[in-house]
């Protein structure tokens, strides 16, 4: 780690407050992925255990503020379903898009730790606009994120795990690839009558996700889906592995809970984890939840996925990322929000040409959020750069 990225964490600490200041029509999403936060990876041995009832300090309570409150995902989704993934024993819940030409490209999304599919929701109605319905998006929740549900113990967040599920999920979406290239979109999504043809697919993760995306690209491509990229959002492993050190300071300034779910999305906005409030007031109701609890030291409303719990993870998630990523026999785009990330693998890489880097100032690390029009514009352009070339030129990342 840099001394200017070390200087820039160290200070973005300090400044962080001790103390906050449906779809379907008839849930609301109550959950998200934490705030930024939330996101970055921590050590293999993880921040040592917070007691299990922590007093939480007396303050005021405020009415919920109406400027925060939750906007319903149905305005930049199109589906938003249950998918059975029998193999995993899980409920996955899938947002779509889909494109609206037979020869679309649909970009799968991966959140990161802690947050859920529905912090693509503002870029994916973006990408849907600016391709003209060419492009479809589809974000779906992990185990133990959002509103996915497993039928038995789901505690095992390792790499594996999460890559399996991400695979089988695809798998169940999009059907009948044996002796095609080209992707089916079966009868998950209600408002899809017909049978819907997919010719290719690019891949998107942000932080973990960006991790499960590599990992899985080669198995999908094995399996005969045509992937034509994949494109990692604001995850670096040099950076991600040294920031370990950090993250018992990160984790100990977000807050325990909130008295509202407007407090939650409000809380994400001040302190810009989020610097979209339109992002926030569709994303973060789905990474809280209701504590059912009548003790006075729990919240009403708490984090949905506790990132503690994650701990003996979070090194295996980030390890061997940027040899995945370059290794991708596809495009490959890496979307950052700072210059000062690159390890030396990547480094090299760059002056190889092996990929394409965009930087989008302004954003932090959910940058997708903070500014999704510009993410859609450069992941717009990196689709028509690499779909719709001529046969036989190579594409980005296919040095």
């Amino acid at each position: 780690m840099s001394n200017l990225y070390r200087s820039a964490l160290s200070a973005r600490i300090a400044k962080l407050p001790v103390e906050p200041p449906h779809f379907d029509g008839e849930d609301n999403e109550e959950d998200e992925e934490a705030d930024s936060l939330g996101s970055l990876p921590g050590s293999g041995m993880g921040p040592p255990a917070m007691p299990a009832m922590t007093r939480r300090p007396t303050k005021p309570k405020r009415d919920p503020n109406p400027e925060f409150s939750p906007i319903s995902a149905s305005s930049f989704f199109v589906e938003a379903v249950q998918v059975a993934v029998a193999s995993r024993k899980l409920d996955c819940r899938v947002y779509y898009t889909p494109p609206k030409f037979a020869n679309g490209t649909v970009m799968i999304c991966q959140h990161g730790a802690g947050f859920s599919g529905l912090s693509f929701a503002c870029m994916a109605k973006e990408i849907a606009d600016l391709s003209k319905g060419e492009c479809g998006v589809m974000a779906l929740d992990a185990r133990r994120h959002g509103k996915t549900t497993s039928s038995e113990p789901d505690d095992d967040l390792s790499i594996d795990v999460l890559v399996a599920d991400f695979v089988e999920v695809v798998s169940a979406v999009f059907t009948d690839v044996a002796s095609t290239p080209s992707l089916l979109v079966c009868g998950f999504f209600p408002a899809l009558q017909s049978t819907h043809l997919i010719w290719t697919t690019k891949l998107i993760g942000h932080s973990m996700g960006g991790s499960i995306i590599t990992r899985a690209c080669p198995i999908l491509m094995e399996m005969k889906y045509k992937i034509a990229g994949v494109a990692v959002l604001d995850v670096v492993e040099g950076s991600a592995l040294d920031a370990l050190p950090h993250m018992n300071s990160l984790l100990n300034a977000r807050p325990d809970g909130f008295d509202s779910i407007e407090e939650a999305v409000e809380w994400h906005v001040t302190t810009k984890a989020i610097r979209n409030p339109t992002s926030a007031r569709v994303a973060v109701p789905a990474i809280v939840k209701p504590s059912e609890s009548t003790s006075p030291v729990i919240p009403p409303i708490i984090w949905r996925t506790p990132l503690r719990s994650t701990a003996p993870y979070w090194r295996s998630w980030f390890e061997g990322l940027s040899k995945m990523f370059l290794s991708a026999r596809t495009a490959r785009l890496l979307v950052l929000a700072g210059t000062d990330r690159l390890d030396k693998e990547l480094m090299i890489g760059q002056m190889q040409g092996k990929f394409q880097m965009e930087v989008v100032p302004g954003t932090g690390h959910m940058l997708h959020e903070d500014d999704p029009t510009r993410l859609a514009e450069i992941l717009v352009e990196f689709w028509r750069r690499n779909e719709r070339l001529t046969v036989g030129i190579k594409k980005v990342g296919d040095l």
